[in-house]
């Protein structure tokens, strides 16, 4: 049984140093640009330089997020940054985009890349593909199951990397448009505008079926009881989401997973109390869920979207803007409460009971609480902020753990001074000239020496224990001693802080030359559309397969999900949409769900066997013509592309079975604007498509595109 890596959130280089003080084996964390928590305070290119040496220097690796999709104009401004950083010493890149990936194992062959869970790995042959390629790790998909990432571990060597705590998105990652599509703020680039968090309505049949509003807003993800299951499948790192979260979120969610990993590792139990857990819902919660993961199908709180808090109390009466809240549990002066039934939030900046101030209320006290607004009688009070939590929280951040040294040395008379210090692994030497005499009136004692050489606060490091030989009745200037101290610590400072051997080569790639051609393809989902369409003057026609084997007509094309947990062989040409599908299929067309927003990644899609290639929908005009112009410049051959021009938009693609749940077969999602969200069921998925058609008039043959789609998927 291996020790699982506990991989920490660091959205700021506070944050950083809080993870590493809390446990964590290594860090993720973004620049200002290509990170997809566009919203994180993030760090400049100073801070990561620091945060590198920081982290290693205390045996922590550092991972930097590039995981946004990259447009044609910023390839070369991203390959920029990655060089800085691979020559700053990161110990890997976190990549979404397939382009980029492929232009940066060829550039940069040693320097380790993740695949990030924006890329929707979700299956045994995405796992495959990306280990050929090269990829170190993997960052699974949220809604891979348990028993699905023992059998990846089995057939692959590659590392794989699970989120264990924090929030989920509703679709699966990577193929959310929602927030693009709609609010021109892309899931894609790191900008994304939480429309899953937003209240919705569910019609159907002209009815509105439910009560509760937040109808695709996810629970969080807590697996912190289930971390010897985790570490028996032999998962490589255990991932905490939160890189937009305060810093005592994330120092408090490290350490008690280290906790549990810890313990288990030692005791085959993770000990983890109900204080710990208790902790856990207060720092934040929207409720818990042990998710997809160990598949647990009871993952969305539609009540609210934000912090559930923990219950404190119940409201027992109410009278001129005072209500009487009968508390549950103790609370403090400068807690955040919330009265559930009317939505309303407060500071507890004072606390009365019996008309006296006091400074906490106990449990059965009946406290009197100032209000704005009418509140309930009946009401549930919880807790949002614990004071005391966030208080005790930042007395720990104020102590900095340190790494154990042994010093040992020989000071004898009319000898070079001689310390060494020893982290366990390491040791390093003093190199002076500074010969030591005997003393003429006060000599340095051992203890003069120990209490000199301790003082190393400033560094990472405290002094273990001491064995140094030392003559007598010799005389050692502070000086001296401080300089040999600063020395030993620049010493260890510098091999901790390991180099990465920089190898850049050039990127190359074979493509094969398409004719240009002026084509018009179909994607349909019933047989009523295609009597409508057959005698149209069509290259292709797109049908999943409920249609594929209904339809006799040569130009069919068989569409396959954008999610597949099992694959089977077909001799014919198909419409592939996520990783997996790359390595099984031989004769294939890529979707534009595998997000191709540049010419490297469109250039890669053709080189691994790809026939046409379907560009992102989240691409204008322009930057279509950028692609190809620069395509065709720098490969001297022109591509095959294809590009959407009308249909309904999938926005999302969703495990989570919300049409089941109201035992309907298809519906609408309604938002505060009224604008009505198509909901379907395909595959044992839930699709979400746009309100509106996408309606685009751009003669896209006149910039050198081979195809344009038409999608009439509305039934």
């Amino acid at each position: 049984m291996k020790k699982p890596e506990l991989l920490a959130p660091a959205g700021s280089l506070e944050i950083l140093k809080a993870v590493i003080n809390a446990g964590c084996d290594a860090a993720y964390l973004s620049g200002y640009r290509f990170g997809a928590r566009g919203f994180a305070p993030n760090f400049s290119d100073e801070e990561l330089v620091e945060a590198i040496n920081y982290a290693h220097i205390r045996g922590v690796k550092i991972y930097v997020t590039v995981n946004t999709l990259i447009y044609e104009d910023e390839i070369d401004s991203c390959m920029n940054y990655i060089e800085f950083l691979y020559k700053n010493d990161v110990d890997a890149v976190i990549l979404q985009d397939l382009g980029l990936l492929d232009l940066v194992r060829k550039t940069y062959p040693n320097l380790e890349i993740h695949a990030s869970t924006q890329m929707h790995i979700h299956n045994i042959e995405g796992v495959k593909f990306l280990e050929k390629l090269g990829v170190k790790r993997v960052v699974l998909a949220r809604e891979t199951s348990i028993d699905l990432i023992k059998e990846i571990k089995k057939q692959t060597q590659t590392s794989l990397e699970v989120f264990v705590h924090g929030a989920l998105c509703f679709s699966y990652s990577g193929q959310c448009l929602m927030s693009s599509l709609i609010g021109n703020r892309s899931g894609n680039r790191g900008t994304c505008a939480g429309c899953c968090r937003m209240p919705y309505k569910l019609e159907s049949n002209n009815k509105i079926l439910n009560k509760n509003e937040y109808l695709i807003s996810m629970k969080d993800l807590c697996t912190i009881s289930d971390m010897g299951n985790l570490i028996e499948s032999n998962v490589d790192s255990f991932k905490i989401e939160g890189r937009t979260k305060r810093i005592e979120y994330a120092y408090l969610v490290t350490k008690l997973y280290r906790k549990a990993i810890d313990n288990y590792l030692k005791y085959k139990e993770t000990r983890i109390t109900k204080e710990d857990m208790e902790n856990l819902y207060e720092i934040f919660n929207r409720d818990f869920t042990k998710g997809y993961l160990f598949n647990e199908n009871d993952v969305v709180n539609d009540f609210r979207p934000n912090h559930m808090g923990i219950e404190i109390g119940k409201v027992v009466d109410y009278k001129n803007n005072i209500a009487k809240v009968l508390l549950s549990k103790e609370v403090n002066r400068l807690d955040g409460i919330r009265f559930v039934s009317n939505d309303i939030g407060l500071t507890l900046d004072n606390i009365f009971v019996n008309n006296k101030k006091v400074p906490k209320g106990n449990i059965n006290d009946i406290i009197e609480v100032k209000v704005k607004d009418k509140v309930d009688i009946g009401s549930l009070v919880v807790r949002t902020t614990n004071y005391e939590q966030l208080e005790n929280i930042k007395k720990e951040l104020l102590i900095e753990k340190k790494i154990k040294v042994i010093c040992t040395g020989m000071l004898k008379e009319n000898k070079k001074v001689v310390l060494n210090f020893n982290d366990g692994i390491n040791n390093v030497t003093s190199e002076n000239d500074f010969i030591l005499e005997k003393a003429l009136t006060n000599n340095t004692s051992l203890e003069r020496v120990k209490e000199q050489i301790n003082k190393i606060g400033f560094s990472a490091y405290e002094i273990s224990s001491f064995d140094i030989e030392i003559d007598s009745n010799i005389f050692i200037p502070i000086k001296v001693l401080n300089d040999i101290k600063r020395e030993l610590v620049d010493k260890l400072n510098s091999i901790r802080c390991y180099k990465k051997e920089f190898i850049k080569k050039d990127y190359t790639i074979e493509l094969q030359d398409y004719q240009k051609e002026n084509n018009i393809n179909y994607r349909i989902n019933s047989i009523e559309a295609y009597e409508k369409i057959k005698n149209n003057n069509i290259n292709l026609i797109y049908l999943t397969k409920d249609l594929y084997n209904l339809i006799n007509d040569d130009r069919k094309i068989l569409k396959l999900n954008n999610v597949i947990e099992g694959y089977s062989k077909i001799a014919k040409d198909v419409l592939v949409g996520e990783v997996g599908s790359l390595n099984f299929y031989d004769n294939f067309l890529t979707d534009y769900s595998l997000n191709v927003t540049n010419s490297y990644a469109l250039a890669f899609l053709h080189s691994v066997g790809s026939k046409m290639v379907t560009l992102s929908l989240e691409l204008n005009e322009e930057q279509i013509k950028s692609i190809i112009n620069n395509y065709t410049k720098r490969y001297q051959k022109h591509p095959n592309v294809e590009v959407v021009i009308y249909g309904r938009e999938l926005v999302m693609t969703s495990k989570y079975d919300l049409l089941g749940k109201y035992k309907i077969e298809k519906g609408f999602l309604i938002d505060k604007f009224n604008n009505k969200y198509i909901l379907n069921k395909e595959d044992n998925l839930l699709k979400i498509y746009n309100y509106k058609a996408r309606d685009v008039k751009t003669n896209f043959f006149d910039i050198s595109v081979n195809n344009v789609r038409y999608e009439i998927t509305e039934k």
